[in-house]
């Protein structure tokens, strides 16, 4: 993310004023949105427009055995999402509109999972998981519905899990951007544990925000529990790139200031002076 800077004349009669731009440069923040297992990207298309109306560049997809693919999801295996998610990421990144420094990815519940484990395979500056699952490391390559038979998973996402023992936790511990944690009061298909696992994983982040939206179940299936994330979603969102377009101008100013000759630093009034 940057922000331009130059200084400019403004004509106004025989005169010229002295002046300075400061604008955002030309590229703008990508925002990749990951839905859940048995999802789509409808499910994304009203966050993704809220994100677009703060000046981001937003992506939706259907991963495969979803949507027109449901065909596929018997078959369809972990690895082959997440590599439906890289190829998501690359796509964004490769716009020439898009800032490569100023990527958030968010996931839901399974797409949460996928976004987690991406983290380790690309550079991700924002991460939003809402209620994000978990899984053993085990038979990576198998059909993902399988996985749901294993007598032991309930148990398991009830266990505290150390960071080492889980890829998506692993993938956590080094990541050192700003993260979003949303959980919902009523989850039974994600308890709370996993998302205390998630959030004891993220010890290098550079923020960490958690919220628990009252009354939800774990697909958010009331409006007001959808607008409340949403709302959760779009504010986090408004101040991490807010924040981050307003650290990299003061630094431009600063640098700015510290290049004027020394007889026009301290040149004009004080800020309130009238």
């Amino acid at each position: 993310m940057d922000i331009r800077l130059e200084t400019i004349g403004i004509r106004v009669d025989s005169a010229t004023l002295e002046g300075t731009l400061l604008m955002p440069a030309r590229e703008f923040p990508g925002v990749l949105f990951v839905h859940g297992w048995g999802g789509s990207q409808v499910h994304d298309l009203a966050r993704a427009k809220e994100a677009a109306g703060l000046g981001c560049v937003c992506v939706t997809l259907d991963l495969r055995g979803h949507a027109s693919d449901s065909a596929e999801i018997a078959t369809v295996s972990r690895a082959q999402n997440l590599a439906d998610v890289v190829a998501a990421y690359d796509w964004l990144t490769s716009q020439p509109s898009v800032d490569k420094e100023a990527i958030a990815v968010i996931g839901v519940s399974y797409g949460g999972y996928l976004a987690a484990l991406l983290t380790s395979l690309r550079r991700v500056r924002w991460l939003a998981l809402r209620s994000p699952a978990i899984y053993k490391d085990a038979d990576w390559e198998k059909p993902k519905r399988e996985l749901h038979r294993d007598p032991d998973l309930p148990a398991y996402r009830r266990r505290r899990i150390a960071p080492g023992d889980n890829r998506a936790l692993q993938a956590c511990t080094a990541f050192g951007g700003d993260v979003l944690l949303v959980e919902a009061e009523h989850d039974d298909v994600v308890p709370h544990a996993v998302v205390e696992n998630y959030q004891a994983a993220f010890a290098k982040v550079h923020s960490l925000t958690a919220r628990v939206v009252a009354e939800a179940d774990h697909g958010f299936s009331g409006k007001g529990e959808q607008r409340e994330y949403t709302n959760v979603l779009i504010k986090w969102l408004t101040e991490m790139i807010v924040g981050a377009r307003a650290t990299v101008a003061a630094k431009k100013v600063q640098t700015h200031k510290q290049n004027l000759p020394p007889g026009k630093r301290d040149q004009g009034s004080s800020p309130g002076d009238a």
